[in-house]
């Protein structure tokens, strides 16, 4: 995926990755190329969910600037949500045209509506431009997953996409800090989405030096000049079980926790008084165990198997939002702490079981299509907590009555979905441009793409 030489020999990890996760011992074997890409990529997950993470620390501030009334809100979130959308079909494009193409055009889209998003003088313009802006950092992470991804070994797939989400972590925690000073910055929340613009324009520089994966030039070589259509028909055509079994987990997941964590700060401030630098000072302290889950869950993921880790850590989950929802007092902050724990943590290993489950030729489209699901069950979440809403009598009563869907999850992902843990990705599912057997054949030039394999 980019230009410097590609070894089978591992070093010393860099300096990045010594300081942020000294408390996680790499696995073996990681080449330097491969660090290069994971920093990289790592950076865009950073600037990526600082952004996402503005919307909810922020939406006392900007419900009150913008005049956006307590009923309609479920819908207005769900609607920033669904830029998912648009996102599908970009993801899907990287199958056809390329991944690199992909991320340099998402990058540049985001950082538009990113800083759009400062100048919204409406309700409805807000939702416009976090609408696009969700769409591009939708469309890059489901890309930069895929990359990842095919470029890894087998053995540090799990833990390459926790570092990843650590990232994204680190990125919520620049955004709580910077929110600590919201009562102070002179445009209020808007000056929180100018932040991020320097930093977005300078990745934009670092990645021209990105290449391809080795994966999909292997198989656009074996396969030719595709129409539009075939990533989306070869993956309803070959793989519809998996497909189902997947998006029968993400639904009810994704259907209770989005809500849920879109509303943590609103609860946190209106209901257990918490000032803005109090709700910092907590996603400071007690986030950095968050931090450390997301390479956790995806180093135990590589070790144990995706279904046993995210069977439990899908219902520790649920339990964590119902405690959340109805706790008082330090109860509270540690109800927090599993729910963030755990949903990063099952974010990490659904978006492994997204690429993992399919082949390459199609690999993109299907990670696109799993995000999409996610993303249309979450805004649909939303939709249904703001119409419980007025029947409950409050957010924290709504989201309670929601969360017994989330319990089907694990229930879907330890009966339909295969085990995926320490596999080479071409045995988990032959592509459709080779036989099988070619994966392993002396010379094939998909034998070692995972780097140690």
């Amino acid at each position: 995926m980019n230009d410097r030489p590609a070894t089978g020999d591992g070093g010393r990890p860099p300096g990045w990755y010594r300081v942020l996760f000294f408390f996680r011992r790499p696995p073996e074997g990681i080449p330097p190329n491969h660090w290069y890409l994971l920093g990289v990529l790592g950076v865009t997950f950073l600037l990526n969910q600082y952004d996402m993470a503005l919307l909810g620390l922020a939406l006392p501030q900007i419900q009150e600037g913008l005049g956006i009334g307590e009923a309609e809100l479920g819908s207005r979130l769900g609607t920033v949500r669904m830029g998912v959308a648009p996102a599908f079909v970009l993801a899907f494009l990287a199958d056809r045209s390329g991944r690199r193409r992909l991320l340099l055009l998402t990058i540049l889209g985001f950082t538009a509506c990113t800083t759009l998003t400062a100048f919204a003088q409406t309700a409805d313009q807000f939702v416009l431009c976090q609408f696009l802006a969700r769409s591009f950092i939708a469309a890059e992470e489901m890309v930069a997953i895929v990359v990842l991804a095919e470029e890894l070994g087998a053995h540090a797939r799990g833990w390459g996409l926790g570092v990843l989400a650590a990232f994204g972590a680190l990125g919520h925690g620049v955004a709580a800090i910077v929110f600590g000073a919201i009562e102070v910055l002179p445009f209020g929340w808007r000056s929180l989405y100018l932040v991020g613009l320097a930093p977005l324009l300078m990745l934009a520089w670092i990645r021209r030096g990105l290449r391809e994966t080795r994966r999909f030039e292997v198989e656009r070589t074996a396969r030719g000049e595709v129409s539009w259509l075939r990533p989306l028909a070869e993956l309803a055509r070959r793989y519809p079980g998996r497909v189902i079994a997947l998006c029968g987990a993400v639904v009810p997941f994704a259907f209770v926790v989005v809500p849920a964590a879109s509303l943590v700060s609103k609860t946190l401030q209106e209901v257990h008084g918490f000032s803005p630098p109090q709700v910092t000072a907590l996603m400071l302290s007690f986030g950095i165990l968050v931090f450390v889950g997301t390479v956790l869950f995806g180093s135990l993921g590589d070790r144990f198997g995706r279904k046993w880790v995210m069977g439990i850590g899908l219902a520790v989950n649920a339990l964590g939002v119902a405690f959340f929802y109805n706790s008082a007092g330090f109860t509270v902050v540690l109800a927090w702490t599993f729910m963030m724990f755990t949903f990063v943590g099952m974010d990490v290993l659904f978006g492994a079981l997204g690429t993992e489950l399919f082949p390459t030729s199609y690999r993109s489209t299907a990670s696109g299509f799993r995000a999409f699901v996610s993303t249309v069950a979450g805004a649909a979440g939303l939709w249904m907590e703001g119409w419980l809403f007025p029947q409950a009598g409050s957010h924290a009563a709504a989201i309670t009555q929601m969360v017994p869907i989330a319990l089907a999850a694990p229930l879907v992902i330890a009966f339909f979905i295969p085990e995926t843990a320490r596999r080479e990705l071409e045995d988990i599912a032959p592509g459709t441009s080779a036989p099988r057997r070619a994966v392993a054949a002396p010379g094939n030039p998909l034998r070692n793409v995972g780097g140690t394999s």
